[in-house]
């Protein structure tokens, strides 16, 4: 692994907004954040003073955004930071080359949104917008025309691509969905050179078990941040 994609994974939000998904983001060196409908994350420039004022400036009164944190957050007091918990980095070293069934699985776009949108109301993946599917290949299964499961790219850095939103509806659980279509994202990432990662909160015990059964590895562990203006009289970020 080179070193500039290393760096590049320990600060993955900054690191999709300054390259390859800069189009879905706003911002400038400083501070940049995807657009809300897309996904509700936000990243600064290392090591530049003036980083948390450029943040400051991209949100609205009342708006949040998230941000990942290898160490405590030291801001200004015109932002505020909650602890939401941590946040695991997992990573899949090892390339699928197994034969998957994808006899029944789609590739969803724009008419689909909808239900993408109403799968992930059922079962609460993660954050998930009307523009989140802009930011990769997302794949899922319908049964009797309804979407049952779905998973699909969300950040794309150098080297990596980012495997998330994936859920199935409670009523079809138990049927290796949810790994059949993560191992067809994997094999398809593998296959373009890249190496598959997700982020899973720390405590879904569950999701990790079934990820590591999947070939992924513990990376790191981040602290999940929910940044926004500051209230008179708060502390700061």
């Amino acid at each position: 692994m080179s070193r500039p994609t290393h760096a590049a994974l320990d600060r993955p939000i900054w690191a999709a907004l300054t390259t390859r998904q800069a189009h879905l983001g706003q911002g400038d060196a400083l501070a940049r954040r995807f657009h809300p409908d897309v996904a509700p994350f936000a990243a600064i420039a290392p090591d530049a003073p003036d980083a948390w004022r450029a943040l400051h400036a991209l949100l609205r009164p009342g708006e949040h955004v998230a941000m990942l944190s290898a160490d405590a957050l030291a801001g200004i007091d015109i932002l505020q930071a909650n602890r939401v918990g941590n946040i695991d980095q997992m990573i899949a070293p090892q390339r699928f080359t197994q034969s998957i069934d994808d006899s029944d699985v789609i590739a969803l776009g724009e008419a689909d949104v909808d239900d993408m949108l109403a799968l992930v109301q059922r079962t609460k993946p993660g954050p998930f917008g009307k523009r989140t599917r802009e930011t990769g290949r997302y794949i899922g299964i319908r049964e009797r025309g309804e979407l049952i499961a779905m998973a699909g790219e969300r950040m794309a850095i150098d080297g990596y691509v980012e495997i998330s939103a994936v859920c199935v509806d409670e009523r079809f659980r138990g049927r290796g969905l949810a790994g059949r279509l993560m191992n067809i994202l994997r094999k398809e990432i593998g296959q373009r050179g890249e190496t598959p990662f997700l982020h899973v909160f720390s405590h879904n015990e569950g999701a990790i078990a079934l990820y590591e059964r999947l070939g992924f590895e513990p990376r790191h562990t981040f602290a999940l941040m929910q940044i926004s203006h500051a209230e008179p009289g708060n502390g700061h970020a």
